[in-house]
């Protein structure tokens, strides 16, 4: 999110009288950017950021090779998982894991919109906090304006996915087949809803990633847009 995040600070901001006042504590030769500027900077860098994150995770692979994201099975399958192993059924059990993360993959494109509705949505008061807050002040903000809408978006598109990449029958394979073995415990498990869930913290969990990045490291600072907003939270 190198770029996310400084959208995130001021994008709503530069119509806002109170942008004047952030223009006027920039550091010292930093240069004088207009209103106009700013906007359409803020503008590129919000387009570019979101794409490149969102890409980041919609890509074949995006999750399932991702250890940071990649979707685990719940502990109420895992045991299935165990038992399919056991009884020579290891394919089985790979394919069921490697079809939850296509889902998540193909439902992570439906985040952009929103994503910057967010965005739009913001105040002055909330950018100031976000700019001058923790590693994760962005990200916290993302999560508590978009996840009620994220999950309404994403949980649909994760049902629909199970169809498009097999997941549905992979699954309901699967749990036939453990159900069937004598003396088990009958499994009935919600993976679109687990799966939904694991999806959205993925995203969460890249934004946050890129967030620390262009807060801590000022060669992650692409631009001189980035590097004289984020000097006034250097000098905080």
């Amino acid at each position: 999110m190198k770029k996310i995040v400084f959208s995130l600070v001021a994008f709503s901001l530069f119509s806002c009288a109170e942008m004047q006042q952030v223009i006027d504590q920039l550091p010292q030769g930093t240069g004088i950017l207009s209103q106009a500027e700013i906007g359409s900077g803020l503008k590129e860098a919000l387009n570019n950021g979101i794409t490149k994150q969102v890409s980041k995770l919609t890509v074949t692979d995006g999750f399932f090779k991702n250890q940071a994201v990649k979707i685990l099975l719940p502990e109420e399958l895992q045991v299935v998982d165990k038992k399919l192993r056991q009884i020579g059924m290891s394919s089985l059990a790979d394919e069921g894991l490697k079809v939850l993360n296509r889902a998540a993959e193909d439902a992570v494109k439906e985040a952009t919109p929103i994503f910057v509705d967010a965005v739009k949505q913001m105040t002055f008061n909330d950018a100031k906090n976000i700019l001058m807050g923790n590693e994760s002040s962005a990200t916290t903000y993302l999560q508590n304006t978009t996840s009620n809408a994220l999950y309404a978006k994403f949980n649909p598109v994760i049902k629909n996915s199970f169809a498009k990449v097999g997941a549905d029958k992979v699954w309901t394979n699967i749990i036939t087949k453990y159900n069937s073995i004598p003396l088990v415990k009958k499994v009935n498990p919600d993976l679109t809803d687990y799966t939904t869930n694991k999806a959205m913290e993925g995203v969460f969990k890249m934004v946050a990633v890129e967030e620390k990045e262009i807060r801590t490291n000022l060669n992650a600072r692409s631009s001189d847009l980035l590097k004289k907003v984020f000097a006034l939270q250097d000098k905080k």
